[in-house]
């Protein structure tokens, strides 16, 4: 599902929400799980443990024009159950974009994975006249989800 300022996506993953959680929350793991191709590596990113947390990862990208650092500002934090954060050029304060993921326990040894884009709160003019959002497209998330369910399968 996509609107003006968002992406979500949600796909039932074989896993306990306490397993998926773990992986979600080790920044390392992002490099395998991102379907956008941007991600090259982690720079600083120890586990996630708590609001306030940051982390930051290698990039590369033609919208940025080739490699770049981003700074990781985690903004949900809720145990086996929601972690997200905002995303700003390293060294820089967060424009307005985030990535939040929610889990919900289907009760089988199954979560609910949801995976949301939003970028609602960019408000510098000249950024939304130089990013054209959205920069992932929804197919990208799906394919993070579809990774995240192979990495814990």
């Amino acid at each position: 599902m996509s609107d003006n300022t968002s992406v979500q996506v949600s796909r039932t993953i074989n896993a306990p929400a306490d397993k998926v959680f773990e992986h979600l929350t080790l920044p390392a793991n992002h490099v395998e799980l991102d379907g956008s191709g941007f991600i090259r590596s982690v720079a600083h990113g120890d586990r996630i443990q708590a609001v306030g947390d940051v982390f930051t990862m290698n990039m590369e990208g033609d919208h940025m024009g080739g490699e770049y650092q981003t700074d990781n500002h985690v903004t949900a934090y809720g145990r086996n159950a929601v972690v997200g954060w905002a995303t700003a050029p390293a060294g820089t304060e967060p424009p307005g974009w985030t990535w939040v993921w929610e889990l919900e326990g289907e009760g089988t040894g199954a979560t609910r994975v949801t995976l949301t884009y939003d970028w609602s709160k960019v408000t510098d003019k000249e950024l939304l006249k130089k990013v054209s959002f959205p920069l992932v497209e929804e197919s990208k998330l799906e394919d993070s989800l579809a990774k995240l369910s192979e990495a814990l399968s």
